[in-house]
């Protein structure tokens, strides 16, 4: 979209004090625990845990305004180890007073999160990193329990309602544009509660106002036609976000390389994180690959791995690599279908005894009373088997994994055949 003013709308608005700045009071209303750390004069490094638009970024600034800090930034898709380790040189002259700011630190890599440490610990740089995933899990433990969490929310539709007020008076007063809002859900809806995409959505309709046509008067369904037609965009916490990652699947589910890298370019250009990614494709090893080929699993966990080693942008060569070998492998889903098979199973019939001879037997007591008695000891027969029942009586007979029709799964069934004769027949 072409910029209609000099700077995106949510840029000219951002705001640059506490008493500009909308939402967040849990942490920083009157009283509250990061209020009180700015009201001293002194905050501890933190992370800015929340989703897209609700002000992580600001009010890092604001901080940094608010207490007369020098203030570095960094961006994770961005910045490697090299541009950390320069910048807190640079950080160094002031004496700990440096206000260290990473956009996404989720992306940073263990070994560029790990280039944070000793500054934070000796106090060179206050770090503040923002991210949009759990902490718990892509925040590396040192790192973490160096650095105070605090939690943002979603807008409040009240807080939302207030940043429309705020860009119509803004763009009345600063370039004479004449809007007459009449309904507001739809722009909320469109928001999800981010203020950056609420204000793209303001700034979309500006550039429809003609001056010579008097104010443009905008209800629900002039939003929606609006913006389905012109902010069709990857928004990777949205709905296309999830119509991607499906289309994603389903191409290398149904072995069409091609197609599946495509939408793997289509997630890496929309700012997707990486590790999403390779998380989503460890599953489907498991759940559409399989048995088929169980390397899968192991390519699929070595790209996650690898992901959190050096980050991106060289992770966009490991998950095409993994795609493709994913794409390309034969096909099974017989593991998935089997859980979910035990699972049904297990609900309907509740929880059945254990056969007597599969039970654990450690006192006395128990070996008295059959625990454990004439279990046949597979490793002392001959092809490490012994012919014996490892169901619930209930269920003997059941038949509940069934090998896929490809050639490393009929392998296995042919084995499981010759040891079990007739009680595993596979038809």
């Amino acid at each position: 979209m072409a910029l209609l003013f000099d700077k995106p709308l949510a840029e000219l608005l951002r705001p640059e004090s506490l008493e500009t700045y909308t939402g967040q009071q849990h942490i920083i209303g009157a009283g509250k625990p990061l209020r009180n750390s700015l009201e001293n004069g002194r905050i501890p490094s933190m992370i800015l845990w929340g989703p897209p638009g609700v002000g992580k970024t600001s009010l890092a600034r604001i901080m940094a305004n608010h207490l007369d800090r020098p203030f570095y930034t960094l961006s994770a898709v961005s910045s490697g180890v090299k541009e950390v380790r320069k910048l807190i040189d640079e950080a160094r002259m002031y004496g700990g007073n440096a206000i260290l700011f990473i956009d996404e630190i989720h992306r940073f890599s263990k070994s560029q999160q790990d280039s944070l440490l000793a500054a934070v610990e000796e106090g060179t740089v206050v770090l503040i990193g923002a991210t949009t995933e759990n902490p718990s899990f892509e925040v590396i433990s040192p790192l973490l329990s160096r650095a105070q969490v605090y939690i943002l929310e979603h807008l409040s539709a009240e807080e939302l309602v207030s940043l429309v007020d705020r860009a119509l008076s803004f763009v009345r007063e600063k370039f004479d544009i004449q809007l007459d809002i009449k309904e507001t859900e739809a722009l909320l809806m469109v928001s999800g509660g981010d203020a950056r995409k609420l204000y793209n959505a303001v700034e979309l309709i500006c550039a429809q106002y003609d001056a010579g046509k008097g104010a443009l008067t905008v209800d629900n369904a002039y939003v929606q036609s609006l913006i389905q037609k012109k902010m069709a965009i990857y928004d990777k916490s949205g709905e296309q976000h999830y119509d991607i990652i499906s289309a994603f699947i389903k191409s290398v589910r149904g072995s069409d390389p091609n197609a599946a890298v495509y939408w793997l370019a289509r997630m890496i250009e929309g700012g997707e994180d990486p590790k999403f990614i390779a998380r989503r494709l460890i599953i489907l090893a498991s759940e559409d690959i399989g048995l088929a080929n169980p390397n899968a699993l192991l390519m699929a966990n070595a790209a996650f791995d690898a992901i959190e080693r050096i980050g991106m942008p060289e992770g966009r060569i490991i998950l095409s690599q993994a795609t493709i070998y994913l794409a390309g492998s034969p096909k099974s889903n017989a593991s998935y279908m089997a859980i979910g098979t035990a699972q049904k199973i297990v609900k309907k019939t509740g929880d059945l005894p254990v056969p007597l001879h599969l039970r654990n037997a450690p006192t006395k007591l128990m070996k008295n009373i059959g625990y454990g008695a004439n279990y046949q000891y597979a490793h002392d027969f001959m092809n490490n088997f012994a012919l014996q029942e490892y169901l619930p009586d209930h269920l003997i007979g059941t038949q509940i994994y069934k090998p896929g029709a490809n050639k490393r799964e009929q392998s296995n069934a042919d084995w499981l055949r010759y040891l079990w004769k007739d009680k595993y027949p596979f038809k």
